[in-house]
């Protein structure tokens, strides 16, 4: 199914994460031009990627300077803050951008300015949301550290920065086709690892989350179900909501 949706420029390098931790570069100018119907290319033939890999995050970049980071988010809720630079050796094979516990798998990679603010969410409904900062800036090869603390059971499934300007919304989405926007004023600022806060109340008819987006209300949204369905919105059709 489909599962990432982005606009780059030709001139722009992508920055292509595994779920294992793994980093590899494609330019965009050697990505064939296909038409909308076209089924495109596997992305396997484009790199030097191992079979056993699956792709977490796609991120476009136009230089690694010093002044932006990588953050990055783990399915067992660890969070990672590494200088952009760091990430500019391009090999061919690919190289190690953050270790991976056992049991655990990158979900997320965001670029930042490292001055900002985080929101991870959970599956089973709850967020946190920290300052970039209360997060470290950490060496490549390395694991990260707790960004939010689960209940057994439960797994981070969606990591979006903190927008504050006008407008600007939290889009919740379950399973089941239930979606909601909550300003992000209503998350309050705590310290990382902590347990979060309700971010959503579950029902049988929502079903679990599945992700989260900052949202603006001048945007559009895609929605892509597994079975390939593609439905577009305005982000101003969907509702308001509190918190929970």
């Amino acid at each position: 199914w489909v599962e990432h949706l982005f606009v780059a420029s030709a001139h722009d390098i992508l920055m292509i994460f595994t779920r294992q931790g793994q980093c590899h570069w494609l330019d965009v100018w050697k990505i064939p031009e296909g038409s909308r119907q076209s089924r495109g290319k596997p992305i396997v033939n484009l790199l030097n990627i191992g079979k056993d890999e699956d792709i977490a995050a796609i991120v476009p970049i136009r230089e690694f300077d010093d002044e932006h980071f990588l953050f990055f988010a783990t399915r067992q809720g660890r969070v990672k803050r590494t200088v952009l630079s760091a990430y500019g050796n391009i090999r061919s094979v690919g190289l190690n951008a953050i270790n991976i516990n056992d049991g655990d798998e990158l979900i997320d990679v965001r670029v930042t300015d490292g001055e900002g603010e985080i929101v991870l969410a959970t599956r089973e409904g709850k967020a946190i949301r920290f300052a970039e900062k209360d997060a470290r800036r950490m060496g490549r090869a390395t694991a990260g550290v707790g960004g939010i603390r689960l209940q057994e059971g439960d797994e981070v499934v969606g990591m979006v920065p903190v927008r504050m300007d006008e407008g600007a919304n939290l889009l919740v989405v379950t399973e089941k086709g239930i979606g909601k926007r909550t300003n992000f004023a209503e998350y309050r600022s705590q310290s990382r690892y902590g347990q979060g806060i309700l971010n959503i109340r579950l029902t049988d008819k929502s079903g679990k989350v599945v992700a989260i987006r900052g949202v603006h209300d001048d945007e559009q949204l895609m929605f892509i179900t597994r079975s390939g369905v593609v439905n577009r919105q305005r982000v101003s059709e969907i509702g308001t909501w509190g918190r929970v």
